[in-house]
């Protein structure tokens, strides 16, 4: 935007209307401002102007007769559109031109746009228009045809914190560069949201910038739990995901917050993995990121991130805000490929001491010899099953499948047709065909087809195992010699429901 307004300046090749978009605090009216001391500077129309003759001292002073500027947001009736055009008329007072700077133009009613219309058409030579603007979409397209559009993007948070130190160096304010750094995304690319930050932030300390007080003023999450969060995930602590969860709550968190800056996090890793010069080089953070994105593969910054979001949705629905934070941490862990350790798989519940023990045939040795798909052998799924490191819905997709091939490296499932819907989760595909390859050590294309129903698939097998032990269970009862005594002596009835077998 500079470098064609500093061309159109220096070539002389002005147009009589201007249209500045972007979102707040990013400088629209402020070049508006520059560009209209550029206009008429006393030193000619140049890109430079010189800011000390009466011009341009006025226009800084807001008192320069020709420099009109109106708030749309107020003044949105046509009267008030009629009353400023028809001062366009007449000559400049002491400029070059006449400037009218309309803030927010898309405020303006549609008659006061068709009364613009009609001089945008004919513009007296002595009169530019510079329009400013957060919502373009809401101007008439005959009024965005007539005007020269520049849209000013958000500032990026580097610059920012280096206007915001030097501005804190010039007032002799000490500071923190984490404090400040945090104020700059905070500020979301809005320069003047910046500075009404810090001006909060030194009122808030003192005189004095801190991050852990800046933190506390902007009710930020330290981002120490956050990194804490990834270093327990990458080492499988479930207890150190609950310690962090409970330090949190004893400092009354915010952990729908926190959920939002660890998505922010991840999303700032992904970036430093994928691509690692998105990050600044002077971004405070910049080592530690990149650290981090080699540790974790791509497969799991994706997968945490949709969990963090979701987490974030739905944590309204929870019983209150630390159960949503730590389930959600907890399925980010259970959920982590590869799966959990063993040391955070779930007990087995044990039977109620008032039912019935009846012990079934111990299982068969599942046989640990692996085998050869280059010799064309077929092995038993349901036993292959037993022996992958595979958890999750990645397993559950693989208890209704059954084995129809396996040769030169290709594994072929087909899938009960009743469960087709799992065929969308591609996570859970690659989680098994990622335990295939481990199991076998080596590369294995898994094939997931939607085939026949069968009975030989491990949860078809699974129920019927579980029919017959609970048969049995029920057969031991019915034949114990105390319950055949409560029966017959007291009219005792059999609750056949309440059996479980162990």
């Amino acid at each position: 935007m500079v470098r064609a307004l500093t061309n159109a300046l220096g070539q002389n090749r002005l147009h009589h209307a201007y249209l500045f978009t972007g979102t707040r605090g990013v400088g629209k009216t402020t070049i508006a401002r520059i560009f209209a001391k550029s206009l008429n500077c006393e030193t000619g129309i140049t890109a430079e102007p010189c800011g000390t003759c009466r011009a341009c001292t006025e226009i800084d002073s807001g008192r320069f007769v020709d420099l009109i500027e109106l708030d749309a947001a107020s003044n949105t009736q046509v009267d008030n559109m009629r009353e400023l055009l028809e001062s366009a008329l007449y000559a400049p007072t002491s400029g070059r031109f006449k400037v009218y700077i309309i803030d927010e133009v898309h405020m303006l009613s549609k008659s006061a746009f068709n009364a613009m219309l009609k001089t945008l058409e004919e513009p007296p030579a002595h009169v530019k228009f510079i329009l400013a603007t957060t919502d373009p979409q809401k101007i008439p397209v005959t009024v965005l045809s007539r005007c020269l559009q520049f849209n000013l993007k958000q500032l990026p948070p580097g610059l920012i914190l280096g206007h915001l130190q030097h501005v804190l160096e010039q007032e002799g304010i000490p500071f923190e560069h984490g404090a400040l750094a945090l104020l700059a995304r905070v500020a979301a690319g809005s320069m003047r949201d910046a500075l009404s930050l810090l001006d909060q932030a030194i009122a808030y300390s003192q005189n004095q910038v801190e991050e852990a007080t800046v933190r506390s003023m902007l009710g930020a999450i330290d981002q120490s739990y956050l990194y804490g969060v990834l270093e327990a995930l990458l080492a499988q602590e479930g207890k150190a995901l609950l310690d962090i969860a409970d330090n949190m709550q004893a400092r009354s968190m915010d952990f729908e917050a926190a959920l939002q800056e660890l998505a922010t996090l991840l999303h700032r890793v992904a970036l430093a993995q994928t691509v690692p010069q998105a990050i600044a080089e002077d971004e405070p953070e910049r080592a530690r990121l990149l650290e981090l994105a080699q540790r974790f593969t791509a497969e799991e910054l994706q997968l945490f991130y949709q969990i963090a979001i979701h987490g974030r949705n739905d944590i309204a629905l929870a019983p209150d805000e630390y159960a949503g934070f730590t389930m959600t941490l907890l399925r980010m862990l259970a959920f982590m490929p590869g799966g959990a350790p063993a040391s955070a798989a779930r007990p087995q519940a044990m039977p109620v001491a008032t039912q019935a023990a009846v012990q079934p045939p111990a299982p068969q040795a599942v046989s640990q010899q692996q085998p050869s798909p280059a010799a064309g052998v077929q092995p038993d799924w349901t036993v292959l099953l037993g022996q992958l490191n595979v958890q999750g819905m990645a397993r559950e997709l693989a208890k209704h499948c059954v084995l129809r091939n396996f040769a030169e490296g290709r594994l072929t499932l087909e899938l009960a047709p009743q469960h087709r819907h799992m065929l969308s989760n591609r996570l859970a595909q690659d989680k098994l065909q990622a335990a295939l390859a481990d199991y076998f050590a080596q590369s294995v294309k898994l094939v997931v087809e939607v085939g026949a129903d069968s009975a030989a698939t491990p949860a078809a097998v699974e129920q019927r195992e579980q029919q017959t032990r609970q048969q049995e269970a029920v057969a031991a009862i019915k034949q114990d010699a105390f319950v055949r005594e409560a029966q017959a002596e007291l009219g005792a009835q059999l609750a056949e429901d309440a059996i479980k077998p162990v």
